[in-house]
């Protein structure tokens, strides 16, 4: 059958116009090989960096990966570009990093979390009481960290006679180094141990377990996080932080730390230096990442709640909450994240 012309420009005209529609959909990443992410192994670490990896392979085209391991091991690969991204990194805490960035090899992106805490904790009860409950106040002068010494009787370690029990970060965690010169810097080595769990889920179930049963117990932790959304708790003092004091608690090898509360906390999205200069529409992304602080416990409550695999609470959170996602990204991407949330 012989068509008109007119009709035949016309068809064709309209079906250049449907390819060129399709491929303007598709995105090209603007990083030249996959983008692998550091495996984080916490909650809050591995609710970010699914969220990270979904805009990242479904708004831009890319292909990701990820390669576990602890922060000391992931940041010296940040460095060197065996990873390009981790999703939370509390920027400035490690001699590494610090290094690093001084170096130019690393940079520290945006502020996805504002009002981030970390510190020595007690539970609530410990220090005020739980009249409801009928549980009197055991510690009701236990304020600060040179408290302790007095109390390492309440806070005993099973396992060490006429000593307390302080639960660390697990080791490989930067915050186990700093909290093992912190002892030291507090002059509690003699009256606490220094007891590490071998991860992060059994730290959380040892504090879990002693607050479920009101007993005392004596930890580091951290927001945001699960556990500080569920439990009332009360962070002790510490001294006035100092940046001189830093340094050396920061530094497994200092011999002689000196004492200070830790460095205010920020937590930003860690990038290598050849991803940063490669991928500037992927760091102008990381850049506007945020999400409020309580939404942000929430989430990490349900998560471990439920458990939630963090795959499923991020792709939940992008369709909840397409406010927040959607002005972090220019249109033509968040157009692509809609329609592949469309098939999730």
């Amino acid at each position: 059958m012989r068509i008109p012309l007119p009709v035949l420009v016309v068809t064709l005209a309209s079906t250049l116009g449907t390819v060129h529609s399709a491929r303007a959909a598709e995105a090209t990443c603007p990083y030249d090989k996959p983008v692998v992410f550091a495996g984080l192994n916490w909650e809050s670490g591995m609710f970010t960096t699914e969220l990270l990896r979904f805009l990242v392979e479904k708004g831009y085209g890319c292909k990701t990966d990820a390669i576990p391991g602890n922060t000391v091991m992931l940041e010296n690969a940040l460095a060197q570009n065996d990873i390009q991204v981790t999703g939370e990194q509390w920027a400035g805490r490690s001699p590494s990093w610090r290094a690093a960035e001084k170096a130019g090899k690393v940079f520290a992106v945006g502020e996805t979390v504002k009002g981030a805490t970390e510190g020595w904790w007690v539970p609530e009860y410990v220090v005020k009481g739980d009249p409801q409950n009928g549980v009197e106040a055991k510690a009701p002068g236990l304020k600060s960290v040179y408290d302790l010494p007095r109390y390492k009787a309440l806070f005993k370690d099973p396992e060490v006679p006429g000593k307390g029990r302080f639960y660390n970060c697990p080791t490989g965690w930067t915050c186990e180094i700093v909290n093992t010169q912190k002892l030291k810097a507090y002059q509690l080595t003699d009256s606490y141990t220094n007891f590490r769990t071998g991860t992060g889920p059994a730290l959380d179930t040892a504090i879990s377990t002693a607050i479920r049963r009101q007993e005392p117990i004596l930890f580091y932790y951290w927001s945001p996080t699960p556990l500080m959304g569920r439990f009332k708790l009360v962070q002790l003092e510490e001294p006035p932080f100092s940046e001189e004091a830093w340094e050396t608690l920061s530094d497994p090898r200092n011999p002689a730390p000196k004492p200070s509360r830790s460095l205010p906390a920020k937590i930003t999205i860690g990038v290598s230096r050849d991803f940063h200069d490669k991928a500037p529409a992927l760091v102008q992304l990381f850049e506007k990442v945020q999400v409020p602080l309580p939404l942000f416990n929430q989430i990490l409550g349900d998560m471990a709640g439920k458990h939630q695999d963090a795959d499923k609470v991020s792709l939940a959170f992008l369709k909840q909450h397409r406010e927040l996602w959607s002005a972090w990204m220019p249109e033509e991407a968040v157009a692509r994240v809609d329609a592949a949330l469309k098939d999730q």
